[in-house]
């Protein structure tokens, strides 16, 4: 199982990776060959606009089996629990108790289907805001897959491990651990029993690490300590339901292959997860908390 989840490390940078078993299928000195090895396709993730700066821009290069395009028409999933119908603004405080996880034998329910908006700020279309999400479920997603086209996701396990199935490879995500999967990026999720966890959903921009200003260069949380997935691509020919949160509502198609056949791949726009217990915290309370708000793992700041 182990060798399911191998990682390489690092924030923000460039990173390359090729399955093992298909040897010298990254192409080398060119993104899109004529040709590529294997006869593989090449196909660009972007997360920025193609012209922002060197420094801000993020892109991805595929090598995949089939094209991502080859699928069937979006239909729109009406059961779906995700919303952004959060506009009655009520100013009184609200609390509600734990959410039920799912149990029951013969009540499967997945990672999509246990999807459900508590609250959020803002619009995706106008690139601006907030959400946040919690999943319940008690099975693993087979044969489906979900990808965002709204945001970025961080994913927060309460109960339960998430093994997590990515276009970049395998992430497996415990309790204390955070997840972030990008914007655009196709992931199926599995789980071993009972599992509920917390969604924070952004909108606009990716998450930064904060600036450490008088700290120095040293504390919180360090490039080094977050993972990103190697490349292990299944080559499957069955069906498979590919589900896409857009503009606050939930479509789905079918295609007739797996989306997870990326053979290499590489980029600075990835998924990756984050150990908390590794955050090195910098307080003083010789007679008071000092609160800070760059005192957290990641942040979220919008572009100008």
């Amino acid at each position: 199982m182990k060798d399911h989840f191998q990682y390489m490390s690092g924030f923000g940078g460039e990173f390359a990776s090729e399955d093992p078993r298909c040897p010298g299928s990254l192409p080398q000195g060119q993104n899109t060959p004529q040709k590529c090895p294997y006869g593989l396709y090449a196909e660009q993730l972007s997360g920025t606009a193609f012209t922002a700066p060197r420094g801000e821009n993020r892109r991805t290069w595929f090598y995949r089996i089939k094209p991502s395009v080859c699928h069937g028409r979006y239909e729109s999933v009406e059961t779906s629990k995700i919303t952004h119908e959060w506009r009655n603004f009520d100013p009184n405080p609200l609390r509600w108790s734990a959410f039920e996880v799912p149990t029951r034998q013969g009540h499967p329910v997945d990672f999509v289907e246990g999807l459900h908006t508590i609250c959020g700020g803002g619009d995706a279309s106008t690139r601006n805001g907030v959400a946040i999400h919690v999943y319940l479920c008690n099975a693993s997603m087979k044969d489906r897959a979900f990808y965002n086209a709204d945001g970025d996701f961080l994913i927060v396990p309460q109960l339960g491990t998430l093994m997590i199935t990515t276009e970049f490879g395998k992430i497996q995500c415990e309790p204390n651990e955070i997840c972030v999967i990008q914007q655009g990026m196709k992931f199926s999720v599995g789980v071993l029993g009972p599992s509920r966890g917390y969604i924070l959903e952004v909108f606009d921009n990716h998450f930064q690490l904060p600036h450490l200003g008088p700290i120095g260069a040293n504390g919180l949380a360090n490039p080094r300590d977050f993972l990103t997935p190697v490349a292990l691509y299944e080559d499957n020919d069955s069906k498979f339901e590919i589900y896409s949160k857009y503009q606050g509502r939930l479509f789905s198609f079918v295609q007739d292959s797996s989306p997870f056949d990326v053979v290499a791949w590489h980029g600075n726009y990835v998924p990756y997860k984050y150990d908390l217990n590794r955050f090195m915290v910098i307080n003083s309370v010789s007679f008071d908390h000092c609160v800070s708000s760059d005192s957290v793992p990641l942040d979220y700041r919008p572009s100008r």
